[in-house]
C-alpha cells in the first residue's frame, strides 16, 4: 500500500447492534491519529479495479483518551461494510487516510448554551463522540439529544447513553423514539414532534443553540426544515451525511472552457487542464495524482479544498455552510473552474 496512507491494526471488534460492530485500534505514539470529536476515518482498501474508499465515524473522545474507534454498520450491498463486519478480526490491519470531516464542534463554542442533536439509526455515532466530548469538556452547555430506532434492539449505544444521562442529570435529555411504537406519534420524529422537544427542553434564543444532524437523507431534510422554522440559522446546523450515491444534477457549469487548476497538496504542486463534464477530484484521479475523498458525491467534506485564486462552481453540496463557501473553501469532488484558472490548497 501506497505510504500516503496510515495503517491502523484492529485491538478489539464488538457488536453494539444488530449488524452494528465497533472496531477499536491499537495506537502508540509513532502509529496515532489526530482528530476532533464528530469527524471520520476514511478506510481505503485495494481491488482489482481501483482502490474503494469508505468513510466511517469515530466513537470515541479525544478528550477522554480512548482507544481511537469506528462504528460499521453492514450495508447490504456494501463491498467495505460487509468486509469489516463479516470477516475482520483482531490483529488485522486497515488503512486509513486518517480523519477528516466539518461535523465537529466550532472554536468558539462558549458562545452558545444549547446542543441539539437528532440521530437516527447508525447516524448516532459522531454524535456519540460529541456528545461525550461535550458533557466532559463543555460544563456549560446543555444537551438534548432525540434518537430515532426501530425498536430497542437496534439502539447503538443505548446502555452507554442511559447511563450518560443518569452521571449528568441536569445537563443532558434523552427523548428515545421508536417506529414500532403503538403510539404513531412517538413513532417518528415529525415536525411537530421536533418543535415540542424544542418548546420542552430548549429556553435559550436559536441563535445560542448549536444542532447537529445524523441519519437517511429525508430525515435529515425533515429536521433542518422543523430546525429552520423555529429560527435556527443555516450556520448553527451541521449536517453528515456519508450516502455515496451520486446526487441527480441537471445543471452544467455556467462555463464549460477548459482552464488550469494548480493544486497544492503535501508540499506538492499538481497543474491540470479540467474541462466540465471531468471534475476537479476526476482530472486528478485520471492523471494518477491521489488527493483526498470519500463519497464523491459533494455529502462529506472529505475533499475540501482552499480556493486561493479563481472560481469553482459546485454541481451540488451538501456539507460546506455559506460560511464556509465565503471563506473560499470549495469541494473538488463536485468541483469544476470557471471563468478563468484556479489555485487550490489541500
Amino acid at each position: 500500500m501506497d505510504s500516503l496512507y496510515q495503517k491502523l491494526t484492529i485491538r478489539e471488534i464488538r457488536e453494539e447492534a444488530r449488524g452494528v460492530k465497533i472496531f477499536y485500534f491499537e495506537e502508540d505514539s509513532a502509529n496515532k491519529v489526530n482528530y476532533q470529536a464528530g469527524q471520520y476515518l476514511t478506510l481505503v482498501r485495494q481491488t482489482s479495479t481501483g482502490e474503494i474508499r469508505r468513510s466511517y465515524s469515530i466513537t470515541s473522545s479525544p478528550v477522554l483518551f480512548e482507544p481511537l474507534a469506528i462504528g460499521v454498520k453492514r450495508i447490504e450491498n456494501g463491498f467495505f461494510s460487509r468486509y469489516l463486519v463479516d470477516h475482520a478480526q483482531p490483529g488485522d490491519q486497515v488503512c486509513t487516510t486518517g480523519a477528516a470531516g466539518f461535523f465537529t464542534l466550532p472554536p468558539n463554542v462558549n458562545g452558545y448554551q444549547h446542543v441539539l442533536f437528532c440521530a437516527a439509526g447508525s447516524g448516532i455515532t459522531p454524535i456519540y463522540s460529541l456528545l461525550k466530548t461535550i458533557l466532559h469538556a463543555q460544563p456549560t452547555l446543555k444537551v438534548t439529544l432525540i434518537y430515532s430506532n426501530h425498536s430497542l434492539g437496534d439502539t447503538i449505544f443505548r446502555e452507554e447513553l442511559e447511563e450518560l444521562a443518569q452521571r449528568y442529570p441536569d445537563k443532558l435529555q434523552i427523548e428515545f423514539l421508536y417506529s414500532n411504537n403503538r403510539n404513531l406519534n412517538r413513532a417518528r420524529l415529525h415536525k411537530s414532534l421536533l418543535h415540542t422537544f424544542w418548546q420542552q427542553y430548549v429556553a435559550v434564543p436559536p441563535e445560542q443553540v448549536l444542532s447537529y444532524i445524523c441519519g437517511p437523507l429525508n430525515y435529515m431534510r425533515m429536521c433542518t426544515y422543523a430546525l429552520r422554522e423555529v429560527g435556527i440559522s443555516g450556520d448553527n446546523i451541521r449536517k453528515e451525511n456519508f450516502s455515496t450515491e451520486k446526487p441527480i444534477t441537471r445543471n452544467e457549469p455556467p462555463d464549460t472552457e477548459p482552464h488550469v487548476v494548480n493544486i497544492t497538496y503535501q508540499e506538492q504542486t499538481y497543474s491540470l487542464v479540467v474541462q466540465y463534464p471531468k471534475t476537479i477530484l476526476q482530472t486528478a484521479k485520471d492523471a494518477s495524482i491521489v488527493l483526498p475523498y470519500s463519497c464523491e458525491a459533494g455529502r462529506c467534506g472529505n475533499c475540501v479544498a482552499q480556493c486561493i485564486k479563481g472560481e469553482v462552481w459546485l454541481s451540488y453540496n451538501e456539507v460546506l455552510t455559506d460560511r464556509n463557501l465565503a471563506n473560499g473553501l470549495t469541494l473538488t469532488c463536485v468541483g469544476y473552474p470557471i471563468k478563468g484558472d484556479v489555485v487550490l490548497s489541500i
